[in-house]
């Protein structure tokens, strides 16, 4: 099952499948991808597991399991690559709030988010070595981006699993806080992302032209809450 939750701009959505540790099976590549476009127009967007046991385990190998052919593998890797391409290109902020342990395709579904969010005690890692296969679903480019070619490697082809802690260190996930204020946390970093500037920032820092950038922060500018948040700060520094 995957819900989602809509709050005042924020999209909410949580794979939740307690008795597989929250793995993706085909159903849920189904359910989640409808999730993706039910979100469309949300300030911001948060995925997350159910519990506090894994946030995605990967793929659901007993369902899985049941793809013997290449062209079976194939098709299954380019309809989950496809909808961690959907988060990636989600125009506005996405968190991946890491409830739990995110491993194989669980990691490769936490890097197609912008921010990653993690309880501190939680474990990451591209470990599909373990399985003698590789990551599929996008995940190998994106750790590339996010801690470069090298430690990207040494992860993914070692298969090491990291602690919270050391993922940041590396650069893999970007905030850890305390399981106890977990849930707290990751929605105040959310709420905090789903105001218009926001989103206006990711479109800036995908690529746009300078042009396009300048245009929104016209926009932007001769906005009555920009007046009124401006009006708040000058009337502080009298």
């Amino acid at each position: 099952m995957v819900d989602l939750e809509l709050d005042q701009g924020l999209a909410v959505i949580t794979i939740d499948r307690p008795h597989a540790r929250n793995a993706i099976a085909p159903h849920t590549m189904d359910e989640l991808e409808k999730a993706i476009d039910a979100a469309e127009g949300a300030l911001a967007l948060v995925i997350r597991g159910a519990g506090d046991r894994a946030f995605v385990s990967g793929g659901d190998l007993k369902e899985l399991s049941a793809l013997r052919t290449e062209d079976q593998a194939s098709a299954m890797a380019w309809r989950m690559r496809s909808i961690c391409d959907q988060l990636a290109e989600f125009p506005s902020p996405v968190v991946a709030a890491l409830n739990g342990h995110a491993l194989g395709g669980g990691a490769e579904v936490a890097v197609a988010a912008d921010i990653r969010v993690a309880a501190d005690d939680i474990k990451i890692g591209f470990n599909q070595v373990s399985l003698e296969i590789m990551p599929a679903w996008g995940g190998a480019e994106r750790l590339a981006d996010l801690v470069g070619r090298g430690k990207a490697l040494l992860l993914a082809g070692s298969g090491v699993v990291l602690d919270a802690h050391a993922a940041e260190r590396v650069g893999l996930v970007d905030l850890v806080v305390p399981r106890s204020t977990f849930e707290e946390s990751w929605r105040l970093v959310a709420h905090s992302l789903a105001v218009a500037p926001a989103t206006e920032i990711k479109r800036v820092m995908a690529g746009v032209s300078a042009p396009d950038a300048v245009s929104a922060f016209a926009k932007l500018w001769i906005a009555d809450e920009h007046w009124r948040a401006a009006d708040r700060v000058m009337k502080r520094s009298k």
